[in-house]
């Protein structure tokens, strides 16, 4: 591909707020019809290769050898295994915030073999991505599908700081970590109660790393969440900042503040500081040898809300880091959290291996 020509993953949040492919040319760009795609695409010859993240199927490789060329699949990251009846896609919805238009993705419930009982709103689950200056789309997610084919709704959040929705919705996160990330996912979910969608009375926050934190803020700033699950999260800003790897030693300059000056910010902002505000059960799940949030993270919060005779339930996995990789790992997560939400809101999940524990519950 000539240098002047140049292949870009673009997001039009005025559209659907997904991601596809335009082609820059001399400052124009034309979008190109191949769906949506993870990242930039790579010249190869006259033509592109890249990711498609279709909303309905796993990730595949893809080969265009000429912009007027069919797509090739060059092989797929794995096979469907749901029956197309049953997945839900993905809808890009826009909700009020505080700062104005938020953007979500929301999964209603689907399975083409049960349907929910007709008198009763399913729970949702609200998800808090990374990052947290990262992003989601509504590409096709196995953990998303196993909630939804199973009666809950799910809602993943682009808060305010997200990627993708232009750079002043990008920089409403700087200094406001721990703010407008937690106002945005209870707005969605206020958002989706008010439009009769889900039961405001079975709401649940779940996210991993930075998505943990938030989970946690919203968790000990609110009382809108009945539960919460925090994978590998962020309990005590100042814990973070003196532990975590050096590549991200600075980042919560942006997100908080310098230290030593903003340190009472760090406090004022950490879950574990606010355990009187908590009011439910929460489940953590962390990876031994993370040392991206190491396990004193997750321990210290466990710690305290044990102390205080507050529902939690703590599962620790050997082998594992900062995100989780083993197949047994991720299967047994998602299965103890489903029981744990089964457990504080009313229903019993069949099927599972194992039942999740709760102390004080």
């Amino acid at each position: 591909m000539p240098f002047s020509r140049v292949a870009a993953s673009l997001r039009r949040s005025s559209r659907d707020g997904v991601k596809r492919t335009a082609l820059i040319t001399e400052g124009a760009y034309t979008t190109l019809d191949i769906g949506q795609v993870a990242e930039s695409p790579q010249p190869v010859g006259a033509g592109l290769a890249y990711i498609a993240t279709p909303p309905t199927a796993p990730p595949a490789i893809m080969l265009k050898l000429g912009f007027d060329q069919p797509a090739l699949l060059v092989r797929a990251a794995a096979p469907s295994v749901l029956p197309s009846e049953t997945v839900s896609i993905g809808e890009a919805i826009t909700f009020p915030t505080s700062h104005g238009p938020g953007h979500a993705f929301w999964y209603a419930p689907k399975n083409r073999d049960f349907e929910g009982p007709e008198d009763a709103l399913p729970p949702l689950v609200v998800l808090s991505h990374g990052g947290p200056t990262s992003m989601t789309t509504n590409h096709f997610n196995l953990q998303i599908q196993w909630w939804t084919s199973r009666g809950i709704g799910v809602v993943d959040v682009n808060y305010g700081g997200s990627t993708g929705y232009g750079r002043a919705y990008r920089r409403l996160l700087n200094g406001q970590w721990g703010i407008v990330d937690v106002d945005d996912c209870r707005a969605a979910a206020e958002y989706l109660v008010a439009r009769g969608l889900v039961d405001g009375a079975r709401l649940a926050i779940r996210g991993g790393s930075a998505g943990g934190f938030t989970t946690l803020a919203a968790l000990t700033s609110s009382d809108a969440f009945r539960a919460g699950a925090s994978l590998y999260g962020v309990a005590d800003l100042m814990l973070l900042a003196s532990d975590t790897h050096k590549f991200e030693s600075r980042y919560l300059d942006g997100l908080i503040g310098p230290l030593p000056e903003t340190g009472a910010l760090y406090a004022e902002r950490s879950p574990i500081h606010h355990l009187d505000q908590l009011a439910c059960p929460v489940i953590f799940f962390q990876g031994e040898e993370d040392k991206t949030v190491p396990p004193n993270q997750a321990e210290t919060m466990v710690a305290a809300m044990s102390a205080r005779a507050l529902p939690v339930a703590y599962y620790l996995f050997a082998g594992e880091g900062h995100g989780f990789r083993k197949a047994e790992t991720l299967r047994r997560v998602l299965e103890l959290e489903l029981d744990f939400y089964g457990r504080v809101f009313g229903f019993s999940a069949p099927g599972l291996s194992e039942r999740v524990k709760i102390a004080n519950m």
